[in-house]
């Protein structure tokens, strides 16, 4: 299986560092404008390999599209970080250009991958993406959702004092600081209800704080987090090119489903080698849908502004 990333920053780099040496798959090809930083970067990837222990081929290309051929999934990081005080919707007029060249781009030589959109702003970049390259919408994935979850559980973590990977929770919604949902009612340790752990002032803090958690390290780094996104890209498509089923929130394009059309947006979805394989529809309280309303009309205005792109 072959994986391209686009974009050799901090995200891309981490991305296909994760993805090698998990050993998701068996060549990795790094891309950046940048002459010879995707080149360095999978360099120092591959000098790894011997201590770390795995086989995976990772190359880099200084923007030659050609390297990519043939590639199974594709992510796209491209476009400039959220810089401190900068909102996600105030990229959108720099990344949008960038994002759907380079989608295009990379379909020429690889037209039936599967295309995960990690580029802010998150939403309307995966919205972009369909809308240009016309591919069905199985195949184009945002990886927000999958984020913003693991920041909400490892929120809970810290909350209840116990193991990450013994709570289950989503986020849904937009993947912005006033638009994503974490599902607090729905979140649990170990199958039990985090509620019966935790008083509703401690859940709320949690909700808050992963609402914010983008914003938070942004303040901290100077520049946009690249770990977790990164991990959380390597999860996506890890389930996507071993066909795991595994359901992940994801943005992806909705035709009805939880009352909306036309847009990209968070939601659980079952994603395989097909991409997104099903959109799950959970039964939200009347309190949790009319956040998601409110939450796709941010995304929805925010796509807006891509009248001129698309």
């Amino acid at each position: 299986m072959k994986v391209t990333v686009v974009g050799a920053g901090n995200v891309g780099a981490t991305c296909a560092d994760a993805i090698a040496y998990r050993r998701i798959a068996s060549e990795i090809v790094l891309l950046d404008i940048r002459e010879g930083f995707a080149e360095g970067k999978a360099l120092d990837i591959t000098q790894t390999q011997t201590t770390l222990g795995f086989n995976t081929k990772v190359s880099g290309s200084t923007n030659d599209y050609s390297k990519t051929a043939g590639s199974d999934v594709v992510v796209i990081t491209s476009g400039i970080p959220r810089k401190p005080g900068m909102t996600r919707e105030e990229l959108i007029g720099i990344n949008a250009g960038i994002v759907k060249t380079v989608a295009e781009s990379l379909l020429q030589h690889s037209p039936n991958a599967i295309v995960v959109v990690v580029s802010n702003p998150m939403d309307t970049m995966t919205y972009l993406t369909l809308k240009a390259t016309g591919l069905p919408k199985n195949r184009i994935i945002g990886m927000g959702g999958t984020l913003d979850s693991s920041r909400f559980k490892t929120y809970l973590s810290l909350a209840l004092d116990k193991p990450a990977n013994d709570i289950s929770g989503m986020v849904i919604g937009g993947h912005g600081d006033t638009t994503m949902i974490p599902l607090t009612r729905l979140a649990s340790y170990n199958g039990v209800p985090v509620s019966q752990f935790l008083s509703e002032e401690e859940l709320a803090k949690v909700a808050a704080d992963t609402m914010v958690g983008g914003a938070t390290l942004t303040a901290l780094l100077g520049t946009s987090a690249w770990y977790a996104p990164g991990a959380s890209v390597a999860y996506l498509v890890d389930a996507i090119l071993n066909d795991q089923k595994k359901m992940i929130p994801c943005s992806v394009y909705l035709e009805g489903e939880y009352g909306q059309s036309d847009i990209c947006i968070g939601v659980p979805c079952i994603i395989g080698k097909n991409g997104v394989e099903k959109i799950v529809d959970i039964n939200l309280n009347d309190a949790e849908k009319a956040l998601f309303a409110k939450s796709a009309d941010a995304v929805r205005a925010m796509n807006g502004d891509l009248k001129s792109v698309l």
